[in-house]
């Protein structure tokens, strides 16, 4: 494990993400987050992480900042069926779908793309950049309402 991700999964796994996880437990999303639940590879138990708002129409778009080390890409390659928790108006809403890890996309243009697409989406692709290690797309196709 390279200095800068054990720092970075250090801070986010014990101090960033317990705050964003109790946000959203409270009924309040910040900006440019949601909810991705995961079923655990080897516990089997539902894993929820917060990542950035991909929702663009029927898909959900992630890019993993330390790639196939991150625990919910290695979830996803054990088991694709996820849930997203994402803010739609004023509700919050679960969406169920299928996940697909994309190594071969170019994920620095997915971010760039995704930070124009709604509101905070900027400011969690800098973050991602600039604390990232692997950077690798995660899509989630939705399934209809």
């Amino acid at each position: 494990m390279t200095v800068k991700r054990a720092i970075v999964s250090t801070f986010q796994n014990r101090i960033a993400n317990p705050l964003i996880k109790r946000l959203l437990a409270r009924g309040w999303v910040p900006p440019g987050y949601a909810l991705l639940e995961t079923t655990g590879r080897r516990s089997g138990l539902p894993r929820q992480t917060p990542v950035g708002d991909g929702l663009v129409g029927e898909q959900f778009w992630i890019v993993a900042e330390h790639g196939a080390h991150a625990a919910y890409v290695r979830n996803i390659a054990a088991d694709p069926r996820v849930r997203v928790r994402v803010r739609e108006g004023r509700r919050q809403l679960w969406r169920s779908g299928t996940a697909h890890v994309l190594p071969d996309d170019d994920a620095r243009e997915r971010q760039r793309w995704l930070a124009g697409t709604g509101p905070g989406r900027a400011a969690n692709a800098r973050a991602v950049r600039a604390f990232g290690t692997d950077l690798t797309t995660v899509r989630i196709d939705l399934d209809p309402r």
